[in-house]
């Protein structure tokens, strides 16, 4: 986990410094994914840094309130703009349904795959919640206002016929795991590929259960979205897990936008899965990405990075 903390650690300068030549002959690119303490931020910053190192982009890794607010932005940012998101967001972005309900926009293209979200709800290991039906009558933070955690954990509770029996704690999630020190929370949903950092750091300091989905609770779960599958995070992946947890995740994707150009997509792209290996060496969560799964993200792929998978002999399939 040392390699998550100093990940971190070189997250608090998201402007990379170059010099004033430099600036002149490299495109400009923002990237852009979720808070500070998320794997997806770590992730932007290892890209960024690889970014960086091939002399042709000036990298800025930009903090987000999560998906929702990244495909928000998309519809309005200028140049190369890289961003990440479930593609079920995209699908209700261009339908103009969910929070994007009545101002529908397509602007996503697709560049590579990125690790799936993993849905993990965590509780207070002295809080009684062994199993998901524990969490009725207890105060649960359900993600972040207005994300796509949020989102798909309520969907999660309601599927389970949860909704009406928690008390939804009106925390934002950056403060859920203050609130779980100090006992204001019993339980809280992070969404992110796993380890995630903050909740690394936070059971290394409290006592926390990592809640497992039975087969038929996550048979259930799976049935909200086809594009879901089961993850097992592996026992001992947090301070404290001693058996396998049992969940659920989505694919997401890294996306740019219409506004991109061809060259810089296509470098882009190019960089990352000829560095994809490196990135795995640095951290786990990059091993089951493959070329593969570029068909689950839904967006047009954009004509620089089609180029590049056409010379490395990777068909596209036709967007559903």
């Amino acid at each position: 986990m040392k390699s998550i903390r100093m990940a971190l650690l070189g997250a608090v300068a998201t402007v990379f410094a170059v010099g004033a030549a430099d600036v002149q002959a490299q495109e400009r690119i923002t990237l852009k994914s979720a808070s500070s303490t998320s794997s997806y931020y770590v992730m932007m910053v290892q890209l960024a840094e690889l970014l960086r190192e091939t002399g042709e982009f000036s990298p800025t890794v930009e903090e987000s309130q999560g998906s929702v607010q990244n495909v928000m932005e998309s519809r309005v940012r200028e140049g190369n703009f890289l961003f990440t998101t479930p593609p079920s967001l995209l699908r209700a972005a261009a339908a103009g349904t969910g929070p994007f309900e009545d101002q529908a926009f397509e602007t996503a293209r697709t560049l590579f795959v990125m690790p799936y979200v993993t849905l993990q709800i965590v509780a207070r290991a002295d809080s009684g919640i062994e199993t998901v039906s524990d969490l009725a009558g207890k105060t649960v933070v359900p993600g972040g206002t207005g994300t796509f955690c949020e989102g798909r954990t309520r969907a999660v509770l309601d599927a389970l016929g949860l909704t009406d029996e928690i008390d939804t704690a009106d925390i934002e999630l950056s403060a859920a795991a203050n609130a779980m020190r100090n006992q204001r929370i019993d339980a809280y949903s992070t969404c992110s590929a796993h380890p995630v950092p903050g909740l690394v750091e936070l059971a290394t300091t409290t006592d926390v259960k990592i809640i497992s989905f039975s087969e038929e609770e996550r048979e259930q779960i799976l049935a909200l979205d086809a594009s879901s599958g089961p993850i097992t995070i592996a026992a001992g992946t947090y301070n404290g897990q001693d058996e396998d947890v049992h969940t659920v995740g989505v694919p997401v994707g890294a996306y740019g936008t219409e506004g991109m150009s061809d060259d810089a997509a296509y470098a882009i792209v190019k960089t990352f899965w000829e560095n994809k290996d490196r990135l795995a060496g640095d951290q786990p969560w990059w091993d089951g990405v493959n070329e593969s799964l570029v068909q689950y993200l839904w967006a047009e792929v954009h004509p620089g990075a089609a180029r590049y998978y056409e010379e490395i002999g990777v068909t596209m399939p036709s967007r559903d």
